[in-house]
Protein backbone atom coordinates (compact mmCIF):
# COMPACT_ATOMS: atom_id res chain seq x y z
CA UNK A 1 0.00 0.00 0.00
CA UNK A 2 1.01 3.45 -1.12
CA UNK A 3 1.59 6.12 1.95
CA UNK A 4 1.68 9.70 1.77
CA UNK A 5 2.16 10.77 5.36
CA UNK A 6 1.05 14.27 6.84
CA UNK A 7 4.51 16.45 7.97
CA UNK A 8 3.36 15.79 11.54
CA UNK A 9 3.94 11.99 10.90
CA UNK A 10 6.90 12.27 8.55
CA UNK A 11 10.01 10.66 10.14
CA UNK A 12 8.88 10.42 13.39
CA UNK A 13 8.53 7.26 15.04
CA UNK A 14 5.28 7.00 15.21
CA UNK A 15 4.66 7.40 11.74
CA UNK A 16 7.56 5.47 10.52
CA UNK A 17 6.24 2.42 12.55
CA UNK A 18 2.97 3.14 11.10
CA UNK A 19 4.34 3.38 7.88
CA UNK A 20 6.38 -0.16 7.57
CA UNK A 21 3.19 -1.70 8.72
CA UNK A 22 0.72 0.05 6.04
CA UNK A 23 3.28 -0.88 3.21
CA UNK A 24 3.24 -3.98 4.30
CA UNK A 25 -0.56 -4.23 2.99
CA UNK A 26 -1.85 -5.26 -0.31
CA UNK A 27 -5.51 -4.85 0.68
CA UNK A 28 -6.26 -8.34 -0.44
CA UNK A 29 -9.22 -8.84 2.09
CA UNK A 30 -8.56 -12.01 3.61
CA UNK A 31 -8.79 -10.49 7.01
CA UNK A 32 -12.11 -9.23 6.66
CA UNK A 33 -13.50 -12.82 6.22
CA UNK A 34 -12.13 -13.32 9.82
CA UNK A 35 -13.20 -10.56 11.56
CA UNK A 36 -15.80 -10.87 14.42
CA UNK A 37 -17.11 -7.12 14.03
CA UNK A 38 -17.19 -7.54 10.28
CA UNK A 39 -19.08 -10.49 10.38
CA UNK A 40 -22.05 -9.05 13.13
CA UNK A 41 -21.75 -5.61 10.96
CA UNK A 42 -21.03 -6.58 7.65
CA UNK A 43 -19.53 -2.71 7.47
CA UNK A 44 -16.06 -2.53 5.12
CA UNK A 45 -15.05 0.14 8.11
CA UNK A 46 -15.73 -2.33 10.80
CA UNK A 47 -12.94 -5.02 9.61
CA UNK A 48 -9.68 -4.50 9.31
CA UNK A 49 -9.10 -3.32 6.08
CA UNK A 50 -11.56 -0.77 6.39
CA UNK A 51 -10.38 0.63 9.66
CA UNK A 52 -6.70 0.21 8.03
CA UNK A 53 -7.66 2.93 5.42
CA UNK A 54 -9.09 5.14 7.72
CA UNK A 55 -5.78 4.76 9.73
CA UNK A 56 -3.87 5.87 6.80
CA UNK A 57 -6.11 8.49 5.85
CA UNK A 58 -5.51 9.84 9.10
CA UNK A 59 -1.86 10.06 9.06
CA UNK A 60 -2.06 11.43 5.60
CA UNK A 61 -3.44 13.88 6.60
CA UNK A 62 -7.41 13.66 6.48
CA UNK A 63 -8.99 15.21 10.10
CA UNK A 64 -10.79 12.46 12.14
CA UNK A 65 -14.08 12.38 12.80
CA UNK A 66 -16.37 10.98 15.45
CA UNK A 67 -17.20 8.24 12.98
CA UNK A 68 -13.58 7.74 12.64
CA UNK A 69 -13.36 6.76 16.49
CA UNK A 70 -16.32 4.84 16.88
CA UNK A 71 -14.97 2.28 13.89
CA UNK A 72 -11.77 2.14 15.51
CA UNK A 73 -13.57 2.02 19.30
CA UNK A 74 -15.46 -1.46 18.04
CA UNK A 75 -12.52 -3.17 16.79
CA UNK A 76 -11.69 -5.81 19.50
CA UNK A 77 -7.92 -5.99 18.96
CA UNK A 78 -8.29 -9.51 18.77
CA UNK A 79 -5.75 -9.95 15.74
CA UNK A 80 -7.69 -12.90 14.19
CA UNK A 81 -6.74 -11.06 11.34
CA UNK A 82 -2.76 -11.11 12.07
CA UNK A 83 -3.21 -14.79 11.71
CA UNK A 84 -4.90 -14.53 8.61
CA UNK A 85 -3.02 -12.18 6.49
CA UNK A 86 -0.70 -13.28 3.88
CA UNK A 87 1.43 -10.05 4.33
CA UNK A 88 2.53 -10.57 8.00
CA UNK A 89 0.74 -7.05 8.20
CA UNK A 90 1.03 -5.84 12.41
CA UNK A 91 -2.44 -4.89 12.65
CA UNK A 92 -2.40 -4.61 16.18
CA UNK A 93 0.09 -2.52 16.46
CA UNK A 94 -1.15 -0.27 13.73
CA UNK A 95 -4.95 -0.03 15.60
CA UNK A 96 -2.88 1.30 19.15
CA UNK A 97 -1.32 3.90 16.92
CA UNK A 98 -4.48 4.97 15.18
CA UNK A 99 -6.44 4.92 18.16
CA UNK A 100 -3.73 7.39 19.64
CA UNK A 101 -3.94 9.87 17.09
CA UNK A 102 -7.48 9.68 16.80
CA UNK A 103 -7.80 10.14 20.32
CA UNK A 104 -5.56 13.77 20.49
CA UNK A 105 -7.99 14.94 17.60
CA UNK A 106 -11.76 14.29 18.57
CA UNK A 107 -13.17 15.14 21.90
CA UNK A 108 -15.04 11.86 23.33
CA UNK A 109 -18.77 13.07 25.13
CA UNK A 110 -18.43 13.11 28.55
CA UNK A 111 -19.72 10.28 29.76
CA UNK A 112 -17.44 8.18 27.82
CA UNK A 113 -14.60 9.58 28.65
CA UNK A 114 -15.78 9.06 32.89
CA UNK A 115 -16.29 6.15 31.70
CA UNK A 116 -12.77 4.87 30.65
CA UNK A 117 -10.96 6.97 33.04
CA UNK A 118 -13.11 4.99 35.74
CA UNK A 119 -11.89 1.76 33.91
CA UNK A 120 -8.39 2.50 33.53
CA UNK A 121 -8.16 4.00 37.18
CA UNK A 122 -10.41 2.07 38.77
CA UNK A 123 -9.38 -1.51 37.69
CA UNK A 124 -5.27 -1.10 38.44
CA UNK A 125 -6.25 0.47 41.78
CA UNK A 126 -5.78 -1.04 45.71
CA UNK A 127 -9.24 -0.10 46.44
CA UNK A 128 -11.01 -2.64 43.93
CA UNK A 129 -10.37 -5.69 45.93
CA UNK A 130 -12.49 -3.96 48.91
CA UNK A 131 -14.94 -2.71 46.17
CA UNK A 132 -14.87 -6.49 44.77
CA UNK A 133 -16.01 -7.74 48.04
CA UNK A 134 -18.63 -5.57 48.51
CA UNK A 135 -19.69 -6.12 44.87
CA UNK A 136 -20.06 -10.16 46.05
CA UNK A 137 -21.76 -9.43 49.33
CA UNK A 138 -24.24 -7.65 47.48
CA UNK A 139 -24.49 -10.02 44.14
CA UNK A 140 -27.72 -10.88 44.35
CA UNK A 141 -29.63 -7.98 44.45
CA UNK A 142 -27.32 -5.87 42.19
CA UNK A 143 -28.67 -5.08 37.84
CA UNK A 144 -27.74 -7.85 36.10
CA UNK A 145 -25.01 -5.86 34.03
CA UNK A 146 -23.25 -5.58 37.11
CA UNK A 147 -23.51 -8.81 38.19
CA UNK A 148 -22.18 -10.51 35.19
CA UNK A 149 -19.01 -8.52 36.07
CA UNK A 150 -19.04 -9.62 39.68
CA UNK A 151 -17.47 -13.66 40.09
CA UNK A 152 -19.35 -15.51 43.46
CA UNK A 153 -17.06 -15.37 46.35
CA UNK A 154 -13.73 -18.06 45.91
CA UNK A 155 -13.36 -21.28 47.96
CA UNK A 156 -11.24 -21.19 51.30
CA UNK A 157 -9.07 -23.50 49.46
CA UNK A 158 -8.43 -20.47 46.64
CA UNK A 159 -5.93 -18.79 49.25
CA UNK A 160 -3.87 -21.44 49.87
CA UNK A 161 -0.54 -20.93 48.73
CA UNK A 162 2.24 -23.89 49.01
CA UNK A 163 5.25 -23.27 51.43
CA UNK A 164 7.94 -25.65 49.99
CA UNK A 165 11.14 -24.58 48.69
CA UNK A 166 12.60 -25.82 45.11
CA UNK A 167 15.96 -25.10 43.28
CA UNK A 168 14.02 -24.21 40.09
CA UNK A 169 11.98 -20.50 40.41
CA UNK A 170 9.60 -18.63 38.23
CA UNK A 171 8.17 -15.51 38.79
CA UNK A 172 4.39 -14.80 38.20
CA UNK A 173 2.45 -11.56 37.31
CA UNK A 174 -0.73 -12.32 40.13
CA UNK A 175 -2.37 -8.84 38.26
CA UNK A 176 -4.36 -6.15 38.88
CA UNK A 177 -8.07 -7.94 38.70
CA UNK A 178 -7.52 -11.54 39.33
CA UNK A 179 -6.39 -11.69 42.72
CA UNK A 180 -9.59 -10.05 43.86
CA UNK A 181 -12.03 -11.75 41.20
CA UNK A 182 -10.42 -15.70 40.76
CA UNK A 183 -7.52 -15.96 43.09
CA UNK A 184 -7.83 -19.54 42.77
CA UNK A 185 -5.89 -19.20 39.26
CA UNK A 186 -3.14 -18.01 40.47
CA UNK A 187 -2.71 -20.48 44.29
CA UNK A 188 -3.68 -23.37 41.34
CA UNK A 189 -0.75 -22.25 39.43
CA UNK A 190 1.53 -22.03 41.81
CA UNK A 191 0.50 -25.55 43.44
CA UNK A 192 0.94 -27.48 40.50
CA UNK A 193 4.20 -26.07 39.39
CA UNK A 194 4.72 -26.79 43.41
CA UNK A 195 3.89 -30.58 42.60
CA UNK A 196 6.15 -30.06 39.18
CA UNK A 197 8.98 -28.82 42.00
CA UNK A 198 8.92 -25.66 40.45
CA UNK A 199 8.63 -22.50 43.46
CA UNK A 200 6.73 -19.69 42.32
CA UNK A 201 7.84 -16.50 43.54
CA UNK A 202 5.95 -13.14 43.25
CA UNK A 203 7.22 -9.44 43.39
CA UNK A 204 4.95 -7.66 45.74
CA UNK A 205 6.33 -3.78 43.64
CA UNK A 206 4.75 -5.80 40.31
CA UNK A 207 0.84 -4.49 39.36
CA UNK A 208 -1.13 -4.47 36.00
CA UNK A 209 0.71 -5.34 33.23
CA UNK A 210 0.37 -2.01 31.24
CA UNK A 211 -2.30 -3.62 28.45
CA UNK A 212 -5.48 -1.89 30.77
CA UNK A 213 -4.20 2.01 30.00
CA UNK A 214 -2.89 1.07 26.72
CA UNK A 215 -6.07 -0.31 25.36
CA UNK A 216 -8.17 2.86 27.00
CA UNK A 217 -5.44 5.03 24.72
CA UNK A 218 -3.84 6.05 27.62
CA UNK A 219 -0.21 5.74 26.51
CA UNK A 220 2.07 6.93 28.58
CA UNK A 221 0.01 5.72 31.69
CA UNK A 222 0.20 2.34 30.19
CA UNK A 223 4.26 2.64 29.59
CA UNK A 224 4.44 3.54 33.29
CA UNK A 225 2.79 0.47 34.17
CA UNK A 226 5.60 -1.54 32.49
CA UNK A 227 8.58 0.30 33.89
CA UNK A 228 7.07 0.16 37.38
CA UNK A 229 6.94 -3.86 36.50
CA UNK A 230 10.54 -4.00 34.80
CA UNK A 231 12.08 -2.26 38.10
CA UNK A 232 9.83 -4.82 40.23
CA UNK A 233 11.18 -7.84 38.98
CA UNK A 234 15.05 -7.37 37.95
CA UNK A 235 16.81 -8.33 41.14
CA UNK A 236 14.59 -11.57 40.78
CA UNK A 237 15.67 -11.66 36.85
CA UNK A 238 19.17 -10.57 37.93
CA UNK A 239 19.27 -12.19 41.19
CA UNK A 240 20.31 -9.34 42.61
CA UNK A 241 21.12 -9.14 46.59
CA UNK A 242 19.15 -11.77 48.78
CA UNK A 243 16.93 -12.62 46.06
CA UNK A 244 17.25 -15.96 44.30
CA UNK A 245 16.99 -16.02 39.98
CA UNK A 246 14.34 -17.11 38.12
CA UNK A 247 14.16 -19.11 34.92
CA UNK A 248 10.77 -17.34 34.17
CA UNK A 249 8.26 -15.16 34.46
CA UNK A 250 5.06 -17.09 34.21
CA UNK A 251 1.54 -15.56 32.80
CA UNK A 252 -1.16 -17.42 33.72
CA UNK A 253 -3.35 -14.55 31.87
CA UNK A 254 -3.04 -14.76 28.32
CA UNK A 255 -3.99 -11.04 28.19
CA UNK A 256 -1.29 -9.92 30.48
CA UNK A 257 1.39 -12.58 28.76
CA UNK A 258 0.68 -11.02 25.26
CA UNK A 259 1.75 -7.36 26.65
CA UNK A 260 4.86 -8.46 28.49
CA UNK A 261 5.99 -10.32 25.55
CA UNK A 262 5.80 -6.89 23.88
CA UNK A 263 7.93 -4.98 26.40
CA UNK A 264 11.00 -4.70 24.23
CA UNK A 265 9.39 -3.18 21.67
CA UNK A 266 7.27 -0.70 23.89
CA UNK A 267 10.11 0.63 25.85
CA UNK A 268 12.61 0.23 23.06
CA UNK A 269 12.90 4.43 22.52
CA UNK A 270 13.71 4.59 26.36
CA UNK A 271 17.23 4.32 26.71
CA UNK A 272 16.91 3.54 30.87
CA UNK A 273 14.65 0.66 30.34
CA UNK A 274 15.26 -0.83 26.46
CA UNK A 275 17.85 -3.84 27.52
CA UNK A 276 15.73 -4.48 30.86
CA UNK A 277 12.47 -4.77 29.01
CA UNK A 278 13.88 -6.88 26.15
CA UNK A 279 15.12 -9.17 28.49
CA UNK A 280 11.92 -9.85 30.84
CA UNK A 281 10.32 -10.16 27.18
CA UNK A 282 12.41 -13.01 26.29
CA UNK A 283 11.76 -14.33 29.78
CA UNK A 284 8.41 -14.30 29.72
CA UNK A 285 5.98 -17.36 29.50
CA UNK A 286 2.27 -18.35 29.00
CA UNK A 287 1.62 -20.90 31.69
CA UNK A 288 0.57 -23.69 29.19
CA UNK A 289 4.63 -23.36 27.61
CA UNK A 290 5.22 -24.94 30.42
CA UNK A 291 3.00 -27.63 30.43
CA UNK A 292 4.92 -29.99 28.26
CA UNK A 293 8.10 -30.09 30.78
CA UNK A 294 6.08 -30.63 33.82
CA UNK A 295 3.19 -32.66 32.97
CA UNK A 296 5.26 -36.17 33.07
CA UNK A 297 5.99 -35.09 36.39
CA UNK A 298 2.22 -35.05 37.05
CA UNK A 299 1.19 -38.04 35.39
CA UNK A 300 1.16 -40.54 38.22
CA UNK A 301 -0.43 -38.22 40.58
CA UNK A 302 -3.59 -37.89 38.16
CA UNK A 303 -3.92 -40.48 36.22
CA UNK A 304 -6.40 -41.85 39.35
CA UNK A 305 -8.28 -38.42 39.32
CA UNK A 306 -11.93 -38.18 38.36
CA UNK A 307 -11.39 -36.10 35.44
CA UNK A 308 -14.51 -34.07 33.84
CA UNK A 309 -15.08 -33.68 30.38
CA UNK A 310 -13.56 -30.34 29.46
CA UNK A 311 -14.36 -28.19 25.89
CA UNK A 312 -11.29 -25.48 25.39
CA UNK A 313 -12.17 -21.93 24.41
CA UNK A 314 -8.52 -20.50 23.37
CA UNK A 315 -8.44 -16.76 24.09
CA UNK A 316 -7.78 -14.73 21.66
CA UNK A 317 -4.56 -13.56 22.96
CA UNK A 318 -3.06 -16.80 23.20
CA UNK A 319 -3.75 -17.80 19.81
CA UNK A 320 -3.58 -14.63 17.79
CA UNK A 321 -1.89 -12.65 20.16
CA UNK A 322 1.50 -14.99 21.48
CA UNK A 323 0.84 -17.84 18.25
CA UNK A 324 0.24 -20.43 20.71
CA UNK A 325 -2.06 -23.41 19.43
CA UNK A 326 -2.56 -26.86 20.89
CA UNK A 327 0.25 -26.28 24.01
CA UNK A 328 -3.12 -26.48 26.66
CA UNK A 329 -5.57 -29.29 24.80
CA UNK A 330 -2.31 -31.10 24.33
CA UNK A 331 -0.85 -30.97 27.48
CA UNK A 332 -3.99 -32.18 29.50
CA UNK A 333 -4.55 -35.10 27.18
CA UNK A 334 -1.41 -36.45 27.87
CA UNK A 335 -2.53 -36.56 31.53
CA UNK A 336 -5.97 -38.06 30.33
CA UNK A 337 -8.27 -35.29 30.52
CA UNK A 338 -10.70 -35.77 27.58
CA UNK A 339 -10.44 -32.56 25.84
CA UNK A 340 -12.36 -31.43 23.01
CA UNK A 341 -12.17 -27.69 20.84
CA UNK A 342 -14.90 -26.85 18.58
CA UNK A 343 -14.78 -27.64 15.48
CA UNK A 344 -16.25 -23.78 14.12
CA UNK A 345 -15.14 -20.48 14.53
CA UNK A 346 -12.54 -21.43 17.20
CA UNK A 347 -10.85 -19.04 16.16
CA UNK A 348 -13.04 -16.46 17.17
CA UNK A 349 -12.77 -14.13 19.77
CA UNK A 350 -15.82 -14.20 22.96
CA UNK A 351 -16.68 -10.57 22.82
CA UNK A 352 -14.81 -10.22 25.98
CA UNK A 353 -11.55 -8.28 25.07
CA UNK A 354 -10.60 -6.76 28.25
CA UNK A 355 -12.63 -3.57 28.75
CA UNK A 356 -14.66 -4.12 25.19
CA UNK A 357 -17.24 -6.02 26.97
CA UNK A 358 -18.35 -2.72 29.12
CA UNK A 359 -17.65 -0.48 26.53
CA UNK A 360 -19.12 -2.36 23.78
CA UNK A 361 -22.17 -4.30 25.75
CA UNK A 362 -24.29 -5.04 22.74
CA UNK A 363 -21.50 -6.61 20.31
CA UNK A 364 -19.69 -8.37 23.23
CA UNK A 365 -23.31 -9.96 24.10
CA UNK A 366 -23.96 -11.04 20.57
CA UNK A 367 -19.93 -12.98 19.90
CA UNK A 368 -20.44 -14.39 23.60
CA UNK A 369 -24.03 -16.11 22.23
CA UNK A 370 -22.38 -17.22 18.99
CA UNK A 371 -19.13 -18.59 21.19
CA UNK A 372 -21.04 -20.50 23.65
CA UNK A 373 -23.31 -22.00 20.71
CA UNK A 374 -20.24 -23.38 19.39
CA UNK A 375 -18.94 -24.93 22.65
CA UNK A 376 -22.55 -26.60 23.03
CA UNK A 377 -22.25 -29.43 20.75
CA UNK A 378 -19.07 -30.33 23.14
CA UNK A 379 -21.48 -31.43 26.04
CA UNK A 380 -18.84 -30.87 28.01
CA UNK A 381 -19.05 -30.92 32.06
CA UNK A 382 -16.47 -27.51 32.43
CA UNK A 383 -15.75 -24.84 29.96
CA UNK A 384 -11.92 -24.07 30.59
CA UNK A 385 -9.98 -21.21 29.45
CA UNK A 386 -6.72 -19.32 29.96
CA UNK A 387 -7.32 -15.45 30.49
CA UNK A 388 -9.93 -14.30 33.18
CA UNK A 389 -11.90 -12.01 31.01
CA UNK A 390 -12.75 -14.92 28.84
CA UNK A 391 -13.78 -16.91 31.73
CA UNK A 392 -15.97 -14.09 33.04
CA UNK A 393 -17.75 -13.37 30.17
CA UNK A 394 -18.53 -16.74 29.30
CA UNK A 395 -19.49 -17.60 32.68
CA UNK A 396 -21.98 -14.57 32.29
CA UNK A 397 -24.07 -16.56 29.92
CA UNK A 398 -24.17 -20.10 30.65
CA UNK A 399 -24.90 -22.28 33.86
CA UNK A 400 -21.69 -24.40 32.32
CA UNK A 401 -19.01 -23.85 34.72
CA UNK A 402 -15.73 -22.12 33.39
CA UNK A 403 -13.16 -22.19 34.66
CA UNK A 404 -9.12 -21.44 34.40
CA UNK A 405 -7.20 -25.02 33.00
CA UNK A 406 -4.81 -24.52 35.45
CA UNK A 407 -7.45 -25.00 38.25
CA UNK A 408 -9.39 -28.23 36.95
CA UNK A 409 -5.73 -29.80 36.73
CA UNK A 410 -4.91 -28.56 40.52
CA UNK A 411 -8.37 -30.38 41.29
CA UNK A 412 -7.31 -33.69 39.95
CA UNK A 413 -3.88 -33.16 41.77
CA UNK A 414 -5.51 -32.88 44.69
CA UNK A 415 -7.97 -35.69 44.73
Amino acid sequence: MQTDLAPGFKGTPLGEAAEAILRKCVHCGFCTATCPTYQLLGDELDGPRGRIYLIKEVLEGKPPTRATQLHLDRCLTCRNCETTCPSGVQYGQLVDIGRRVVEDKVVRPPRERATRWLLKEGLTSPLFTPAMKLGQALRGVLPPALRDKVPARAAPHAHQWPTRSHGRKVLMLTGCVQPAMMPNVNSATARVLDAAGIQTLVADGAGCCGAIRAHLNDHEGGLADMRRNVDAWWPLVEGIGDHPEVEAIVMNASGCGVTVKDYGRALAHDPDYAERAARIAALTRDLCELLPGIAPRLARRVREARKPKLVFHPPCTLQHGQQLRGLVEEGLRSLGFDVQTTPLESHLCCGSAGTYSVLQPELAHALRERKLAGLAPANAEVIVSANIGCIQHLQSGTATPVRHWIEVLDDALAT
